[in-house]
């Protein structure tokens, strides 16, 4: 009984791939056309709609770093079902031109040039 307690209890501390948070890591630099503030209005529309699928995004703008010009979305699900169901609506709502991702896509492109984008198990 001992025994099972302790192997319940490590299986318990170990993680496994549906713990795992997904992060949406993308470099962006804003257009000279477009302040931070204006940016980050975007932000916050985008987060009101990415709340639904449990998707949320961070701004870090950059205090040290060799370029002060590119800034980094982190964009966090629960895990990469949850990414991976957010991404479809996204995707799907593009197709019709007065959705909410259609809308904040252009804002988007209006205001920032992404420069690369990955995805990552954070644990």
């Amino acid at each position: 009984m001992k025994k099972m307690l302790i192997l319940a209890a490590l299986v318990g501390l170990t993680a496994s791939p549906a713990q795992a948070e997904h992060w949406d890591v993308i470099g962006t630099k804003l257009k000279d056309t477009c302040p931070i503030g204006k940016y980050m209005a975007i932000v916050k529309d985008f987060n009101q709609w990415g709340r639904s699928y449990g998707y949320t995004a961070t701004i870090l703008t950059p205090i040290q770093d060799q370029d002060q010009t590119m800034f980094w979305w982190i964009g966090k699900t629960e895990n990469a079902a949850k990414f991976g169901a957010a991404w479809d609506a996204w995707r799907d709502g593009l197709s019709d031109p007065n959705s909410t991702p259609a809308k904040l896509q252009a804002r988007f492109a209006d205001c920032a040039t992404n420069h690369s984008r990955s995805g990552y198990d954070a644990w």
